[in-house]
């Protein structure tokens, strides 16, 4: 073991020696390892500072940069605090059946939660828990963008899961894989392509909530932090044009650097989880990838690492033990006393619940009860609307990597951008030509919710086997007959799983789609998104817990009634290789 350790210094030394022909692309990766501890130092400075509740917003174009990095700091946040959840969550529902009887309907629920659902207890929790730092309204912050990101890339996780191909997984017992050899050489792997389109999405889900994130009234507090929502709430509020035009500008410089330098490098890498056995398909390409691989400091950094954890593994590792992948068996004592844990939370919380909603009036529950039937004709035609174009488009983009290469992008940052910033001039448009808000919320939904079902659908279609796709033209099937019999069929489990996270995020977004404030004036229709909304701006909580319990109720019983039936439908009839 010494001599391997001598090796590593060795090679360290090397390195040194060699570290006079550093290429620019060593030195521009150590300018923004520089950089990122620059922002990380300064955003532990807002984060630590005292409390201040609310802040002014300079709409002044200088400040956006600053703005830029506090909002992106939140949203990447939320997405590792959502991929921890996912992997753990998603995990366990998957391999759990008596847990996944309670799981999945439990994230269902969660998922039909709105934003505003969530924000009073957390809110004012956490301000309560750190009275004298900022610590509090950060960490409420990226918990509820974490609310807009991580229930679709669980869903996604969960079903990936539960869609392995049956050949893989008899081989992965044969070879006496551990529960940890099969999560990092099965499992991770397949779920991989889904995954990443997924985390795109919730990313771009979490930007759509970034106004309520940062800018949230409750009652007679208004609290508000630094950042592009708070800065885009303002401008809203105010009608000003120029702030609107600059914050525009902003979003789209920081998400199209978000995808050059992180979602398009990960897509090209997750291309070699790709399920299939042979055939040919054109490779999709990173430029930024490819100045990584060429890097010196990033090849001596993984050589390090490499070397030194097999100089500190053992020279004789025991054989692991084939792990226990009865789908009905629990997975030992841990996820038992999770799952008593879980109970006893939900027990509690479903107590404290049924002391508020014994507050509100019978008369209350009826007008919620018209709310939420309006709503839900509003979800299912925003879905329909979406599914109509995103289909043939997300067919086009996963099949054709050129395709995906000039679009990914532009889809990403039509995606990612808060259409919320869009609403007053969309609104004043549909008025314009006589439509109300009734009718127009549906196309406020409709700009937030498609894109749910395209990301899907680009990755069901990238996971398409190069083979089949080969087959079907040899057998010179042709548009129609190639969508019947191989396109629709591999994509419906990816479809099923978008159309879920659509409507969704559909009950999430009637909260911006049927109240919204502009120029201080108010524009509402009857719906569950303007109650919820109306009874969170005036601290009515009772009335609050009752609207959003009445829509977890109804998201919960669609979910059963016609969601599930067709994911059983997707499992059983159209998952390759079972």
């Amino acid at each position: 073991m010494l001599g391997r350790v001598n090796r590593i210094f060795g090679e360290a030394i090397a390195f040194l020696d060699r570290s006079r022909r550093l290429r620019w692309t060593d030195l521009a990766l150590l300018a923004g390892l520089a950089g990122a501890i620059y922002g990380i130092v300064h955003l532990a400075g807002e984060w630590t500072g005292a409390l201040r509740p609310s802040v002014e917003i300079d709409l002044h174009p200088a400040a956006l940069p600053r703005y830029a990095l506090l909002s992106l700091s939140r949203g990447l946040a939320a997405y590792l605090l959502s991929l921890a959840f996912t992997l753990v969550y998603g995990y366990w529902a998957a391999r759990d059946r008596v847990a996944e009887r309670i799981l999945i309907p439990a994230l269902d629920v969660l998922q039909s939660i709105p934003v505003l659902g969530f924000m009073p207890g957390v809110v004012l929790g956490l301000v309560a828990a750190f009275p004298r730092s900022n610590v509090g309204l950060e960490l409420a912050s990226v918990i509820m963008i974490f609310t807009g990101q991580a229930w679709n890339m669980t869903f996604s996780f969960y079903h990936s899961l539960r869609s392995i191909p049956r050949d893989l997984d008899e081989a992965a017992t044969l070879n006496r894989f551990g529960r940890w050899q099969r999560l990092a050489k099965l499992e991770l792997p397949f779920s991989a392509i889904g995954l990443v389109w997924n985390s795109m999405m919730s990313m771009a889900g979490g930007w759509f909530f970034l106004m309520v994130s940062e800018a949230f009234v409750l009652g007679d507090h208004d609290f508000r932090l630094p950042g592009l929502g708070s800065y885009m709430s303002v401008a809203v509020a105010q009608g000003d044009g120029r702030a609107m035009v600059a914050a525009v500008v902003a979003m789209t410089i920081m998400i199209v650097a978000l995808d050059q330098l992180l979602w398009r490098p990960v897509v090209v890498w997750a291309q070699k989880f790709r399920v299939e056995e042979s055939g040919q398909t054109e490779p999709m390409e990173s430029w930024f990838l490819d100045l990584l691989k060429r890097s010196e400091v990033l090849a001596w950094v993984s050589g390090l690492l490499g070397r030194a954890g097999s100089a500190l593994a053992p020279r004789h590792p025991r054989r692991p033990r084939p792990a226990s992948h009865s789908p009905g068996r629990g997975s030992g004592a841990l996820s038992l006393a999770g799952f008593v844990l879980l109970l006893a939370l939900l027990g509690w919380g479903a107590l404290g619940l049924v002391g508020l909603l014994r507050q509100v009036p019978g008369r209350t529950w009826g007008e919620i009860a018209l709310a939420a039937a309006l709503t839900l004709g509003r979800v299912l035609l925003a879905t329909a609307f979406g599914t109509l174009w995103t289909v043939p488009a997300g067919l086009a983009i996963g099949l054709s990597p050129r395709l995906s290469r000039v679009l990914q992008p532009v889809v990403q940052v039509v995606a990612s951008f808060p259409a919320p910033m869009l609403f007053p001039a969309v609104v004043a448009g549909l008025t314009a030509v006589g439509v109300g808000l009734g009718w127009g919320s549906v196309v406020l939904m409709l700009l937030g919710t498609q894109w749910y079902v395209l990301f899907n659908v680009v990755a069901g279609a990238t996971a398409i086997p190069a083979d089949l796709r080969e087959s079907a033209r040899i057998y010179r099937l042709g548009l129609l007959q190639r969508m019947r019999v191989l396109y629709l069929p591999a994509i419906f489990p990816y479809l099923v799983t978008g159309w879920v996270t659509a409507a969704g995020g559909a009950w999430n977004a009637s909260i911006v789609s049927e109240y919204m404030s502009f120029r201080g004036q108010v524009l509402a229709t009857t719906g569950l998104g303007a109650r919820i909304s109306t009874a969170a701006a005036g601290a009515e909580y009772a009335v609050l817990a009752a609207a959003i319990t009445f829509m977890a109720a109804m998201v919960t019983v669609f979910n059963r009634l016609v969601w599930r039936r067709l994911h059983a439908i997707a499992e059983e009839r159209f998952t390759l290789a079972r």
